[in-house]
């Protein structure tokens, strides 16, 4: 059983220019733009990827398409969440039976259950299969808050050994590294700091844009070469306060369209950015921007 750390991006999905259909030769092509960086797990139908919007089908057209084109490249992860249990439950049994290294599984939202449904939850989909599961904290979308010590709680239950905490809270994701799990940060404009507390990874919606500054970062880290990481991240963090306080899923595909990487538009009810908000995402790239430019051109 693989130890997940690192770099995980929740990939991008990539339409067709109506927005209807899902471009299976862009989505590999834009896989292939985050294996060749060097990311270390990929995963498919996250918040990134616009899972609310795809249609049941598709979520897992798009988990076997992904699955099948990683090939063990990478580890491979895949968002199984849906508002009632059964269906949780078909969704995370489909991507064991395609090869799924772990799940990530929201607890239940919209008009949720109490916390004790929550735990009951996530203990009849970990029963349901024999793979990690990566517990998605993101209260301010689901209106559940899966706090330290629900987690420990959470914790008993076999196969949930991760979670991905997307609060943007420090305190908070020290608090969760006392539990004993495995903490992912999804907080963007904590990432750094979040590895320096001890997370093992991130799952990091802007990858998609920056998947080679999102790899190096990790690795000085790693490396403890802490002062030219926090230069490197210096030249990230604009960005990523940017597409915090933004829509983000535009922003972010926005965000690659400006590094090089078209990806597309996000499929409607969601909106491309305004020009203005073009502009200010454009200023808040140019550290990468000019480096990356420097760097082609010694090339």
């Amino acid at each position: 059983m693989k130890e997940l750390q690192g770099v995980c991006v929740p990939v991008s999905t990539v339409f067709d220019s109506s927005g209807e259909t899902v471009d299976p030769a862009r989505m590999k092509a834009h896989l292939d733009v985050m294996l060749d960086a060097g990311v270390h797990i990929i995963l498919a139908n996250g918040g990134t990827g616009e899972f609310p919007y795809l249609r049941w089908d598709e979520r897992k057209e798009l988990a076997e398409l992904m699955g099948k084109h990683v090939a063990g490249r990478a580890a491979y992860m895949v968002q199984t969440s849906a508002i009632n249990t059964s269906d949780t439950i078909e969704m995370t049994r489909h991507a064991k039976d395609i090869g799924a290294d772990a799940v990530m599984v929201l607890p239940p939202y919209f008009e949720g259950p109490t916390m004790d449904g929550v735990y009951d939850h996530f203990e009849k989909v970990a029963a349901a299969v024999d793979i990690p599961i990566m517990v998605y904290n993101i209260p301010q979308c689901t209106n559940i808050d899966i706090t330290p010590d629900f987690f420990r709680r959470l914790l008993e239950i076999d196969n949930i050994r991760y979670i991905k905490d997307s609060t943007g809270d420090l305190v908070r994701i020290q608090e969760l590294l006392t539990t004993g799990g495995i903490v992912f940060n999804g907080g963007d404009p904590i990432t750094f700091q979040s590895l320096l507390a001890g997370c093992p990874g991130c799952v990091w919606g802007t990858v998609n844009a920056i998947p080679r500054e999102a790899v190096e970062l990790f690795d000085l880290v790693s490396a403890g070469a802490l002062s030219e990481a926090n230069a490197l991240w210096q030249r990230i963090l604009p960005s990523q306060l940017f597409l915090w306080s933004n829509s983000y899923n535009p922003a972010v595909k926005a965000a690659a369209h400006i590094m090089g990487n078209d990806i597309g538009q996000c499929r409607r009810p969601l909106q491309p950015l305004n020009d203005d908000e073009m502009a200010a995402l454009r200023s808040s790239l140019s550290p990468l921007l000019q480096v990356e430019t420097t760097r082609k051109n010694v090339a």
